[in-house]
């Protein structure tokens, strides 16, 4: 458990010693501003009862969040550790395969949610001028957070395994992109192809990431979707771990 800890304050360290991190937040912090004030230009056309976090999360600049930020966070995780060297003597060192694989993919998660905090911010902006405390919900607050760290652990979980493939950070930084927008393609067009029948439209129906969201931002916590992420969160970590194994007994 020690050795567990350790590599994760090093590689969550490593996000704040160089300015990939600021620049990754600064980034992220942006994208969240247009987020804010596309949706206040939609609540000034129409009134609508939608609630605010749906509103807020469903928009374009959400997604480029998760499509963007993710393989930049997840990059440098194994494929900097290669190139440079210190890999083989990490390997070297009385830790385990696992503490290793773990160690990496917590930093990036503790990263990933730091990097939503301010977003809080905008609810703290809309509650002081519209005077509405009821906007501000603990429990749709919980949830919606609940939906964006479920998803993080499925693209943080995928960016890893794309950054133990390679020794380019560049390459598995496209990697990552490449496979995690393959997921959000797949979610886009379950919405938006004509009526479907049988197992094709269930299989689409549970890789639907924006009505996984949807449910999320209006408290509807589903254990279908909970199951879905933290399945496919697994298995990528468990592709990352055979990976790591495989390069020990070269």
């Amino acid at each position: 458990m020690r050795a567990y800890l350790t590599l994760t304050r090093r590689e969550l360290a490593g996000f704040f010693v160089s300015l990939t991190g600021y620049i990754i937040i600064a980034a992220a912090v942006f994208l969240m501003g247009l987020s804010f004030v596309a949706m206040l230009e939609l609540l000034k056309k129409e009134a609508t009862e939608t609630p605010i976090f749906e509103l807020y999360y469903s928009t374009a600049y959400f997604w480029l969040i998760i499509l963007l930020v993710s393989p930049v966070i997840t990059m440098r995780l194994f494929a900097q550790e290669k190139y440079s060297g210190t890999f083989e003597t990490l390997m070297t060192t009385p830790v385990s395969d696992l503490q290793v694989v773990l160690a990496k993919f917590s930093a990036a998660m503790i990263f990933f949610m730091l990097m939503w905090l301010p977003s809080i911010g905008s609810i703290f902006v809309l509650r002081h001028y519209l005077k509405d405390v009821g906007i501000f919900d603990p429990g749709l607050l919980g949830s919606t957070f609940l939906g964006i760290f479920l998803i993080g652990c499925l693209y943080m979980s995928l960016g890893c395994f794309a950054s133990s493939l390679s020794r380019s950070q560049m390459i598995s930084a496209m990697v990552s992109f490449t496979l995690g927008f393959t997921l959000f393609l797949l979610s886009y067009l379950s919405g938006n192809l004509p009526a479907i029948k049988g197992w094709v439209a269930e299989v689409f129906s549970y890789v639907a990431l924006f009505d996984h969201m949807n449910d999320f931002a209006r408290g509807m916590v589903d254990t279908r979707h909970v199951v879905f992420y933290v399945t496919l969160s697994f298995w990528f970590l468990f592709l990352t771990l055979r990976v790591v194994e495989g390069r020990r007994w070269k």
